[in-house]
């Protein structure tokens, strides 16, 4: 049986500064590709059953340097849909929306048909994702891996544990991390979580 292993892209301007970023596909900063380039060492060795990304730039090119070949893109993978709280930070919001919690509240739409994701959206995406890696996962082909973004990688790693998509909001993720969800008695769970060079 493989292990799902989980890689928070580097940084990026907004991820250093907070701001929610799901569209605006920002560059990898120096640190954001020194994280990602690091990573390496912490992939190589392993047998990739599959070997999927974000189809933003910022998770493929975390891919590349982190040495990953034969990577396949999926939308699924893409980060939550912050609608009009897009390039925001949760500072900015609580000056208006003072106890917003993005875990609760959502978000509203924002403007081109970004209409902004609930939870329970981004679960539906991380199921989606998690049917079909299942059989890749209880398989001998080796380990899979997915380069993302870090709500979409919390509510992924809630439902494989069995959790609703906001108790995502319990497993915080660095950029530049791997992560890795195993199986212990045929259950789902955390062998590590936010390890880096």
């Amino acid at each position: 049986m493989g292990d799902l292993l989980l890689v928070r892209h580097g940084e990026t301007e907004w991820s250093l500064s907070g701001k929610h970023t799901s569209h605006t596909d920002l560059p990898l900063t120096t640190r954001g590709e020194e994280q990602a380039t690091s990573l390496a060492p912490l992939l190589s060795g392993r047998t990739f059953a599959q070997a999927l990304t974000s189809p933003l730039d910022r998770a493929i090119r975390t891919a590349r340097l982190a040495g990953l070949t034969g990577t396949s893109t999926d939308p699924d993978l893409h980060e939550w849909d912050y609608g009009g709280y897009e390039g925001i930070t949760t500072a900015e919001i609580h000056r208006t929306r003072p106890g917003w919690d993005l875990w609760t509240d959502g978000v509203p739409p924002g403007p081109e048909g970004r209409l902004g994701e609930t939870p329970e959206q981004v679960g539906e995406r991380a199921d989606r994702v998690l049917a079909r890696l299942e059989k890749s996962l209880i398989g001998d082909d080796g380990d899979v891996v997915l380069v993302a973004h870090a709500h979409f990688l919390r509510v992924l790693t809630a439902r494989r544990l069995g959790l609703a998509p906001a108790d995502g909001r319990l497993f915080q993720l660095a950029t530049g991390t791997v992560s890795r969800l195993s199986t212990e008695h045929g259950r789902p769970v955390i062998a590590e979580w936010n390890r880096h060079a």
